[in-house]
């Protein structure tokens, strides 16, 4: 069964895939659509598949750098609270 879709819900569809990141599945899944469907509206918008697969790889990364800066911070403020301790090991 064939359903028939606004061309404004595919184009914010294809959007979150390709502006926001979202994978595939993921809006799909939100959309009650199927992956194919949305594929299909990406190579109409001549939007490469190859793109959601950076754009879920580029938000991961970004998340990592997120938690590596939030641990580098945590780790710094430590330091300060104990210099005389760091100290004390790096002269024995």
């Amino acid at each position: 069964m064939n359903k028939k879709y606004p061309d404004e819900f595919k184009q914010e569809a294809v959007r979150q895939v390709v502006e926001k990141g979202y994978s595939v599945p993921d809006v799909s899944k939100r959309l009650g659509i199927s992956d194919k469907s949305l594929y299909y509206w990406m190579s109409k918008a001549k939007v490469p598949a190859s793109q959601s697969a950076e754009q879920a790889e580029i938000r991961q990364l970004k998340a990592e750098v997120k938690r590596l800066t939030e641990e580098r911070n945590i780790l710094k403020e430590a330091a300060m609270y104990f210099p005389s301790e760091s100290k004390k090991s790096t002269r024995s």
